[in-house]
């Protein structure tokens, strides 16, 4: 893969590829890469094997490439779409799965990314850790999670209470099955927020019209997955205001999930 992956809860092992050569902005906002431009890519064992899921944040230019070289590594793409909306420049995510022999599905997935700008191995000097101009404790507070900051984004991730399965395989949340929120500060206690709610299909109307109802914009509603159990819908969302304001609306939308309580 051409860099270290780290360990994730469930035994899933991540690397991520954020997309740093990207210069992506909406409106008046640039977004950092950890806000939306991450590419990823989780490896679940599966005794000798392994089973993988992933997302390759690409340019349109890039997108066809991608396909076709999957395509000869034997690697399924299971959704192409866009997480955002009036992003400059145009940008679509790839969702990817497999399953096989690591090292020759690591090499396949490598072997695609190198089609494309994605920085493919870790800075030599890593970045210093950026401050965060947030008041993260009373998001948590008002959100009843815990975040991490990473990169300058303030970062959770919250699993769905029951158990989701691929081809009767349990998949962890960190496989991407966990409602994903990210804040980006953008000065004097306000945010950006993007990222995906994981609903059950009588969840995603419920959760619409509570972000509706707290000026939150929707911006897509589709799948990640082929033959998860039960069905999931992946809902994107968008918007920029006081920070504790969105946490206040996002808490609403989670109340019409059945998301797993904190620890």
């Amino acid at each position: 893969m051409g860099k270290a992956g780290v360990m994730q809860p469930g035994g899933v092992h991540k690397y991520s590829f954020p997309r740093t050569d990207l210069s992506v902005r909406i409106g008046n906002a640039s977004l950092k890469a950890g806000l939306a431009l991450g590419t990823h890519v989780e490896f679940l064992p599966m005794g000798s094997s392994t089973m993988v899921m992933g997302d390759l944040v690409l340019t349109e230019d890039e997108v066809n490439g991608v396909i076709s070289r999957l395509q000869q590594e034997g690697i399924q793409q299971t959704a192409l779409h866009n997480h955002l909306l009036g992003e400059t420049p145009r940008i679509l995510y790839l969702h990817i799965e497999g399953q096989g022999d690591p090292a020759q599905v690591a090499r396949g997935i490598h072997a695609a990314l190198a089609q494309t700008k994605t920085p493919l191995t870790t800075p030599v000097s890593p970045s210093q850790p950026q401050p965060l101009d947030l008041d993260t404790r009373q998001l948590d507070t008002i959100l009843k999670y815990h975040g991490k900051a990473n990169a300058g984004i303030y970062q959770y991730t919250i699993p769905r209470a029951e158990k989701i399965s691929v081809d009767g395989m349990d998949i962890p949340p960190a496989m991407g099955t966990a409602t994903a929120i990210n804040f980006q500060p953008t000065g004097v206690g306000n945010a950006a927020i993007t990222g995906d709610f994981v609903l059950l299909a009588q969840e995603v109307n419920p959760v619409i019209k509570a972000l509706r109802e707290h000026g939150i914009e929707v911006t897509a509603v589709h799948s990640h997955m082929l033959t998860e159990n039960p069905r999931l819908f992946y809902l994107h969302f968008w918007a920029s205001d006081a920070a504790t304001r969105l946490a206040q609306g996002l808490r609403a939308a989670l109340d019409q999930t059945r998301s797993a309580q904190a620890s």
